[in-house]
């Protein structure tokens, strides 16, 4: 009798770790649904409208591209008809190691910084350099140019720091508690700039006094996107904050949709046009956030972590649009701004973690596969060029010449005239008869 109560008793102690064991595996199961579930796209809601929206002026001479994405707002849109493929290459610089970020132009001079922390200066005539300034040991970031001055935020060390425009020497620095990749925005004598740390930064852009810090929780890689008086910025909590430039208080702070190991992390920059702030996601979204409540308008996936900066802008021949390429995929999107409908798709050629540029109406996009930049029609999605270098944020103008960033060397590119374009062919074609007429005499 023992012995069966005994065999009873084993029996009801397995069945009950048994079901135990069965709910805790259901409750797995539950959890890691709730928490992999994909959420849908959020589409935008009635009435879907934009503001007024804002083209740029035409440029008839040359201008500066002063900031990462050429102004505060981060669009990355230059209205420069002129500057279009196909292009004869008039100066080369090597910049000794990678080039991850694109450099800024002001006047006669280009600005830049290598990834082991290297400055320097470029003439923008003859591409000869005008200083170098060793200031960091790794650097993942771009310049940003006022008064002259030019700021970087570094890596390693973790630093903003101040160099002036004539010799590349230290005006000030401040030293941060963590990493920095955040290219810093100058604006209302302000220096603003993220760190891997979770907090936002502002310095007096003179003496690089600290005027207030704000924690937004998550660690701030992207550059900071400023529109009337509010930095926007996505971290990697999956959060999107808008903060007054004035004291550094947050107006509203915006989850992305991502959950589990497709967490929403935001590391490309925002960009803020058409009373929208546009950003990518890695979660392989891009999200539509409306700039001044911060409810998200729309989303749309576009496959692949997206680590690149936002182009945003309306052409003469174009709707309100948004341009992204994504991490892990080779497709090219144009976005409706409106509600992020695709307009069109093209094949980029390999992965894409570099922010576009558009410039007139092509948009120029590298690709990290091949190190290749392809330009497409921003109207169709047409490629219409290749130049076989190039891996990150690759192109800037002045509205005359395009200066192209590849792996390790810059470009400066200047549009062929229909002269050049047939003064080329006929040089081809008498090059062809020369080698058919040596090839005659050999035969001969």
């Amino acid at each position: 009798m023992r012995s069966t109560l005994q065999n009873l008793w084993k029996e009801h102690r397995l069945a009950t770790f048994a079901g135990a064991a069965g709910l805790l595996a259901v409750a797995v199961a539950i959890a890691g649904y709730l928490i992999l579930k994909r959420p849908e796209d959020k589409s935008c809601p009635d009435p879907c409208v934009l503001q007024t929206t804002t083209t740029a002026e035409p440029v008839v001479h040359a201008v500066n591209w002063p900031l990462y994405g050429l102004n505060p707002e981060r669009t990355r849109y230059l209205d420069a008809t002129r500057v279009k493929p196909p292009y004869t290459t008039k100066w080369t610089f090597k910049g000794r190691r990678l080039l991850e970020y694109s450099p800024v132009l002001v006047e006669n001079a280009l600005y830049g910084i290598n990834n082991n922390g290297m400055a320097f200066s470029v003439k923008k005539t003859t591409g000869k350099a005008r200083w170098y300034s060793e200031v960091a040991t790794r650097n993942a970031s771009a310049p940003a140019y006022s008064d002259g001055m030019i700021y970087l935020s570094n890596l390693e060390p973790g630093q903003v720091i101040a160099l002036t425009t004539r010799d590349g020497s230290v005006a000030w620095k401040r030293p941060l508690p963590g990493r920095t990749e955040s290219s810093p925005v100058v604006v209302g004598g302000r220096v603003i700039a993220g760190c891997e740390c979770g907090t936002l930064y502002a310095f007096d852009k003179k003496t690089g006094k600290p005027l207030w810090d704000t924690d937004l929780g998550g660690q701030l890689k992207a550059a900071p996107a400023v529109s009337d008086g509010v930095a926007y910025i996505g971290d990697y909590s999956g959060t999107m904050s808008a903060v007054r430039i004035n004291d550094g208080s947050v107006k509203w702070q915006s989850d992305s949709q991502g959950t589990g190991v497709a967490a929403g992390d935001f590391y490309g920059t925002a960009a803020v046009a058409f009373g929208r702030v546009y950003a990518g996601s890695k979660d392989g979204r891009v999200y539509s956030f409306n700039r001044d409540t911060g409810e998200v308008a729309w989303s749309q996936t576009i496959g692949g972590e997206v680590y690149a900066g936002a182009v945003a802008a309306d052409t003469r021949n174009t709707p309100p649009s948004v341009y992204f390429g994504s991490y892990g995929g080779s497709t090219f999107y144009a976005l409706d701004a409106r509600d992020g409908s695709v307009r069109w798709s093209a094949d980029s050629g390999g992965s894409v973690i570099g922010a576009a540029s558009l410039i007139g109406e092509t948009v120029y996009v590298a690709n990290l596969d091949k190190t290749e930049t392809f330009a497409f029609n921003a109207v169709n999605g047409e490629k219409v060029w290749t130049f076989k270098d190039g891996a990150y944020n690759p192109v800037i103008s002045d509205g005359v010449r395009l200066y192209l960033t590849g792996y390790k060397t810059l470009y400066a590119l200047k549009p062929r005239t229909p002269a050049d374009v047939r003064r080329k062919a006929k040089a081809a074609e008498a090059k062809k008869t020369a080698a058919g007429k040596k090839a005659g005499k050999k035969q001969g």
